[in-house]
């Protein structure tokens, strides 16, 4: 009689895992949380007041293969600064306090502590925050590093698979629920505020001295404003302090278009001392802005000019 083989099974096994498996299932989980914190941050963004920056999702598309391997890279980095000290420090207390290596409740607590640690680390270099933002980034570090280093210390022979599918899920439920979420009108997308011709009339500012005056005929006076709209001021023998020179006045005439949608909003000013680009409009309906951008439309580094006080 032919004896027979065990079935294959998805309990625990007797030996540990190879190390190298161990490290590629922690970079895989880390490259999952990283999809749905990007995902959930594109729902935020969404939400919030944002300039119209100028993509080009052609680039973004070409980019991915490079994005991909960088964030591999970085996920291999945490996984052996952050997630095997975790591991490690989680088998040492299940030794030290409960005489063995209990390890499944003991990598949370691990996980808080150094990420307490992190958190800590980048509040003092950032500068400081508020105890809400430090308990939120404190309660999504720990909860970012547990997982992975819970899956390192499992010994389940086929877990790959399983993680892999679960984290596939779980980016696109995400996906689905910020989608139903917009739909629905739960969450509102943030749109610039619909103006007129009439809207405009009036003195915009941009808090430092510099501004707008539009006029109901369609004439414009500038009264010192920033025409140099590069990243940094130049600072030349002539100039020391930079910038100085790149303040321009006079009048000119203004003209609003608007085809058809609001982010299309755009006041064409046109003085001769002045050689700046078209306003763009911004801000919400109690605070409607003009802008231009500074250098790269992506670094969202604007010059805006907000409507004076007691103008309407």
């Amino acid at each position: 009689m032919t004896p027979t083989r065990p079935a294959p099974t998805d309990r625990p096994t007797g030996g540990k895992r190879p190390w190298g498996l161990s490290l590629l299932l922690s970079i895989l989980a880390l490259l999952l949380e990283a999809v749905i914190a990007l995902v959930v941050s594109f729902y935020y963004g969404a939400t919030q007041e944002s300039p119209n920056v100028i993509g080009t999702p052609a680039l973004l598309v070409l980019a991915l293969p490079v994005i991909a391997v960088f964030a591999t890279v970085v996920a291999a980095a945490l996984s052996m600064g952050l997630v095997l000290p975790i591991v490690w420090l989680a088998g040492v207390l299940g030794h030290r306090v409960g005489g063995r290596e209990a390890w499944w409740w003991w990598v949370p607590v691990a996980a808080g502590a150094v990420s307490l640690v992190v958190v800590g680390l980048a509040v003092a270099l950032s500068g400081g925050s508020g105890v809400g933002s430090f308990a939120l980034g404190w309660v999504l570090t720990s909860a970012a590093l547990a997982v992975p280093a819970l899956l390192w210390r499992s010994r389940r022979r086929r877990v790959f698979g399983p993680v892999l599918l679960w984290g596939v899920v779980a980016v696109v439920l995400t996906a689905v629920l910020g989608g139903v979420g917009f739909w629905t009108g739960l969450l509102k997308e943030y749109r610039p505020p619909a103006l007129t011709s009439a809207d405009l009339v009036g003195r915009w500012s941009d808090g430092s001295g510099g501004t707008l005056t539009f006029s109901a005929d369609g004439r414009v006076t500038a009264v010192d404003i920033d025409d140099d709209l590069t990243p940094y001021d130049d600072v030349t023998e002539d100039d020391p302090q930079g910038g100085e020179d790149d303040l321009c006045s006079g009048q000119g005439t203004w003209a609003y278009t608007s085809d058809p949608g609001r982010w299309s909003q755009e006041v064409s000013v046109t003085v001769d001392a002045c050689s700046f680009e078209n306003w763009y409009v911004g801000g919400t309906e109690g605070r409607p802005t003009l802008y231009q951008y500074i250098g790269d439309p992506d670094s969202w580094d604007l010059y805006e000019l907000t409507r004076a006080q007691g103008e309407t």
